[in-house]
């Protein structure tokens, strides 16, 4: 592959809804850029940008993938996307290497809410952007409808570039609004036509739009316009790229992807009227001067590059995909990773087109390409040389907070998964393993079940080892409301020196919930040594990790020992920790024991009309609403309490009430007391694993 300066480059990311299109639309552009000889499939398994296997068996994109394709002097770094919203962590990075998107929706299905979704990604990083619409091949697809769905939704802000051309009820051919002619398909050719009389009213609203774009763009053009001038078909094009570029105007245009059409003049366009990475801004930190580093993707100034993914493939290695920041990045070169604090040498580089590694000699500012086998590299961190070390801001991720819990199938591959686990959560920032170690349980974090099923398909097939998902431990706590004064004489005779130790005790609450128990003494006289106060205190750690009532950790206890009574020769530190120990189950089961459940602060964020059927759900699921503020763009953010243990599934919920459209985060707040009916619940599984527990022994 050719070499390209920064002029012509463009990076282009594909959003939308899952199933709009935008693996197929990359395959037509593979095709007609003649990377393939033939179109792939999605439901053939034999796509380029759709190359692993779990893609293939679920026919979805799971993964980012980059196909450059180069179109007349220029490569256009096409980053497809997933649509899925588990896999929104590979949505945040393929954007934040990206210069300008293309917003797909499918004809057939309209604006969707992943085509929402994919607006408020291009405004929060301010992205100029393209709408397409595809499936123009089906029968009864309305391209004026999306055209009305999206004005009505984003304002006057949408130009249509094209119009179709139907002829029984199929699309035969497109207008160009900006030269107001008419072309018709003749197999792969495209030939001017005769414009439909149906179609003029429309192609003079269009245009209308159009000129008053161009207008806005200068006072000389205002006043030009309302004198009734034309203006030339240069200064249109002009004048809608800065408008492209600043976002003020939305090009939308449509073709099929199976057949081809309306991907030609799409490409054109992209080079036309998207932004170059010289049109794009960007600053990092000079570490050594402490002054920030106008990067701008300009060529001449000292190498830096951003890594914004990475691949680790079993059979295809490892690579850390990077778009260049700064200068010019060549095979040889010594590059430092300042958060690693290693300098390692550029081996080769590479442009990734799919999974397919082509070698090239440099990559210029701007350009997106990939470092093999670069040890200690990780996504979000920055290379740059010893010399001029920069750093640039990471991406921000979603925080995952699905969970399972998940365990070896085999015993023995405990270390297998959790090195499979490590190289996974390189490639996937939203993938979190925690061992919770309090629970004795280890922990799956994700963006949702699909996230985590796909997870344990990899690890199965990829990797040869497999996991159990199942629910989580809630972390409850157990603590107590009343006093108890118990006694306890813990005594062996066994031949020779026996054991011996009697301890008195009150237990009481100790109102702090933060910390397990508060250890006092009040022995006078002797009766207890204090040599033996140590083993007491060492006897209450031991008890409060498992409670008496339904064996979970005890928080919030005071425990006084106060008299008692030893043997000058049988008594012993184990003595007095095991009397402790039982008359802290008996103390504990006086003093009127409850269960604490885990309670979190959340706050969902969801269109202003479906607040009420929130706040119904969070009723239902024993939540506290505290509150609502309004969120902006006509959202409301709902603030409530709820336990933990009714957040179980609440991502699916949210998505099923929402359609997809709210969004959520917790974190803990507090230990409540349990309701009645999930302590009886928590008591009687902890009765029935001692039974049969005992049943086995």
């Amino acid at each position: 592959m050719n070499v390209y300066t920064t002029d012509k480059i463009r990076n282009v990311v594909l959003l939308g809804h899952g199933g709009c299109g935008k693996t197929s639309l990359v395959e037509a552009m593979a095709y007609l850029s003649g990377i393939t000889s033939r179109l792939g499939k999605v439901t053939d398994g034999n796509t380029v940008s759709d190359f692993g296997k779990e893609e293939q068996k679920r026919q979805i994109s799971i993964t980012t993938s980059v196909i450059p394709i180069e179109w007349g002097e220029v490569k256009i770094n096409v980053l497809d996307t997933p649509g899925f919203f588990d896999f929104a962590g590979e949505v945040e990075e393929a954007v934040s290497a990206a210069d300008a998107a293309i917003i797909v929706v499918s004809g057939k299905a309209g604006m969707e809410v992943g085509t929402e979704k994919a607006w408020e990604i291009c405004d929060k990083y301010k992205l100029p952007r393209f709408v397409f619409v595809t499936d123009m091949d089906i029968d009864n697809v309305s391209y004026r409808q999306v055209v009305e769905q999206m004005t009505d939704k984003y304002g006057k802000k949408m130009a249509p570039f094209h119009l179709q051309i139907r002829e029984n009820e199929k699309f035969v051919g497109y207008i160009n609004v900006i030269t107001e002619q008419a072309y018709r398909w003749e197999g792969k050719e495209v030939t001017e036509c005769e414009m439909p009389e149906y179609s003029k009213a429309n192609l003079q609203i269009c245009r209308d739009t159009l000129m008053e774009a161009v207008a806005e763009t200068s006072e000389e053009f205002m006043e030009r316009y309302f004198n009734g001038d034309t203006f030339s078909e240069a200064e249109i094009r002009a004048a809608l790229r800065t408008h492209v570029i600043d976002g003020s105007i939305v090009p939308m245009s449509m073709g099929s992807n199976i057949l081809c059409q309306g991907i030609y003049t799409l490409l054109d366009d992209i080079v036309k009227y998207m932004p170059s990475p010289e049109n794009r801004e960007l600053a990092g930190i000079d570490l050594k001067s402490n002054e920030i580093f106008e990067a701008n993707y300009d060529f001449s100034k000292a190498k830096s590059a951003y890594i914004f993914k990475t691949i680790v493939d079993p059979f295809i290695g490892k690579y850390s995909l990077i778009k260049v920041c700064s200068g010019v990045l060549k095979g040889g070169d010594l590059i430092y990773n300042d958060e690693k604090e290693v300098e390692e040498k550029i081996g080769k580089l590479y442009v990734l087109q799919g999974n397919k590694p082509i070698e090239v000699s440099e990559l210029h500012a701007g350009d997106i390409g990939a470092i093999a086998k670069l040890t200690a590299a990780r996504t979000g961190n920055t290379l740059s040389t010893k010399a001029k070390v920069i750093r640039y801001g990471k991406t921000e991720m979603p925080t995952p907070y699905t969970y399972k819990r998940y365990k070896a199938k085999n015993k023995g591959d405990e270390d297998k998964i959790s090195q499979a686990l490590q190289k996974l959560r390189h490639e996937d920032q939203t993938l979190w393993a925690v061992n919770d170690a309090e629970n004795k349980q280890s922990l799956l974090y994700g963006m949702g079940d699909l996230h985590l099923e796909v997870v344990c398909s990899r690890l199965l097939n990829e990797y040869k080892v497999e996991i159990e998902l199942s629910d989580p431990k809630i972390a409850y706590r157990e603590t107590i409301r009343k006093k108890s004064d118990v006694e306890y004489k813990y005594k062996k005779q066994s031949g020779g020196h026996g054991q011996y130790g009697h301890v008195k005790m009150r237990f009481e609450p100790s109102g702090d919930l933060e910390t397990p128990y508060v250890f006092e003494q009040e022995v006078v006289g002797g009766a207890v040594p204090k040599n033996f106060f140590p083993a007491v205190e060492k006897g209450l750690q031991d008890s409060v990790t498992s409670g008496p009532l339904a064996a979970y950790p005890v928080v919030g206890v005071k425990a006084i020992l106060y008299d008692g009574s030893y043997h000058p020769v049988d008594s012993s530190e184990m003595a007095f920790k095991m009397a402790t120990i039982q008359a802290f189950k008996k103390g504990i089961m006086e003093a009127q024991p409850v269960l604490l459940e885990p309670i979190a602060n959340l706050q969902v964020t969801v269109p202003d009309s479906y607040t009420g059927d929130i706040m119904g759900d969070l009723n239902k699921k024993r939540g506290r609403v505290l509150g609502m503020n309004p969120a902006g763009d006509g959202r409301t953010t709902v603030e409530a309490d709820i336990p933990v243990a009714c957040l179980k599934g609440y991502c699916t919920d949210l998505r099923a009430i929402t359609g997809g459209r709210g969004s959520y985060r917790y974190e803990f707040a507090r230990y409540e007391q349990a309701p009645g009916d999930v302590q009886e619940k928590e008591v009687a599984a902890r009765a029935g694993k001692v039974a049969e527990s005992n049943a086995d022994a």
